[in-house]
């Protein structure tokens, strides 16, 4: 069973920082995307930023140049430095893994999601 645990989170001042971490842990033969969504109350679930196995990342335009996304391969891990927060940036944040497992001679990809974790910016 393949899972992802999430970290960080919480209260924190408008112009504060927080960093969120997630690793994917059970038996993984590779991911390709890892990257953070976010879901405010009201409100669908939007992309915050994502990164692929190589490196690439996208962002959100409305965290850009505010937040950073980091991946650890060896660790399955994938960090999001938040910085300069808003009240606008207050949600549940969810982190997000594209597993990637053979079956067969045929390379099956499968969604994986955390269980969310609370953000609040509030003075």
């Amino acid at each position: 069973q393949v899972q992802l645990v999430e970290s960080g989170g919480g209260l924190v001042q408008p112009g504060g920082s927080l960093r969120l971490s997630c690793t994917a842990s059970g038996m993984i033969f590779s991911i390709n995307y890892m990257g953070w969504y976010r879901q405010a109350p009201g409100k669908q679930r939007e992309l915050v930023a994502l990164i692929t196995e190589d490196g690439d990342m996208d962002y959100a335009d409305s965290v850009k140049g505010r937040f950073t996304i980091s991946r650890d391969n060896a660790e399955n891990t994938v960090n999001l430095q938040m910085n300069s927060l808003k009240p606008e940036d207050t949600a549940v944040y969810y982190c997000y893994a594209e597993r990637v497992q053979p079956m067969g001679l045929d390379l099956n990809k499968f969604d994986l999601w955390g269980q969310g974790t609370q953000v609040t910016v509030s003075s």
